[in-house]
């Protein structure tokens, strides 16, 4: 689980506004230290080019999400809240040793159908932080979330950080942008607030056509040889299946590491600080 920076505190006053910042100034400082040496410990494995896969929109089909689950590797999966057997799923992906995420609704541009538990523009404050925990209750084993649709939503500031002061409650939460949309707020509102966050690179079938989704799946892979991380978001259509049945045995051998979500984070967050101490 991710580490997060920050101060809970238990007096009934709380310390003035500087105090706070420095405080989890410090804060950042001791974790971002610790992460550090256990990076250390990993050095060799960091060194080598690391990606991550999200399989979004699951939950509808059991047998079709069944063979998802079942793919080789550290692959994350995000449920769409109160489908139908997204309790079975969960369990079986939980039992598998897999990543689990909350794939969240949220309103698009051009106002597609959300399903239930879609958060809206037009919502109140109080109905968009009740639907939220009414989605993240309705998943069971999730450690981070990711926006399904959302190119409105992820525009608007203040619903963003509603939306991150929710998830700053839950201390190992994270937030990957789905990034549906290139004015999307959502990475400068979630560093705003202390939510570790990451955003997606590629896109593997917004086309399914079997040449494309590999095409993608090799932008993928030049992405991590060439910044380190890469992250990708799928879908359990039979191409993008079939293809990763293929490819994901072959990675070993190319010398490339696949990490959940949490691990890819972690590992950016040590580069980062590499970064900084190089300074």
């Amino acid at each position: 689980m991710i580490a997060k920076p920050g101060c809970r505190w238990t007096s009934q006053a709380p310390p003035p506004p500087v105090t706070r910042v420095r405080l989890r100034f410090v804060a950042l400082l001791v974790f971002a230290g610790l992460g550090l040496l256990n990076a250390v410990v990993a050095h060799s494995a960091e060194e080598r080019p690391i990606i991550g896969i999200i399989i979004d929109d699951l939950g509808n089909l059991p047998d079709r999400d069944a063979r998802a689950i079942r793919l080789p590797g550290q692959i994350t999966y995000s449920f769409l809240p109160h489908t139908p057997y997204v309790s079975e799923l969960t369990t079986l992906a939980h039992s598998l040793n897999k990543e689990i995420m909350l794939h969240l609704p949220m309103e698009a541009m051009g106002h597609n159908r959300l399903g239930p538990g879609g958060l809206t523009l037009d919502m109140s404050h109080k109905a968009f932080a009740a639907q939220l925990q009414l989605d993240l209750a309705a998943v069971p084993y999730a450690v981070g979330v990711n926006n399904h649709m959302g190119s409105l939503l992820t525009q608007h500031p203040g619903h963003m950080l509603w939306l991150m002061q929710e998830l700053d409650k839950r201390d190992d939460f994270y937030f990957v942008d789905s990034y549906t949309t290139k004015t999307s707020v959502v990475q400068q509102i979630a560093n705003e607030n202390w939510v570790p966050n990451i955003r997606r690179d590629v896109f593997l079938d917004s086309d399914r056509d079997p040449a494309k989704i590999h095409m993608h799946f090799q932008r993928l892979l030049q992405k991590a040889r060439d910044n380190g991380i890469a992250l990708a978001i799928g879908h359990p259509y039979p191409e993008t299946l079939a293809m990763l049945e293929a490819e994901l045995p072959k990675l070993a051998a190319q010398g490339i590491q696949l990490l959940p979500v949490s691990q890819l984070l972690e590992r950016q967050r040590y580069k980062i600080w590499r970064a900084f101490l190089s300074h």
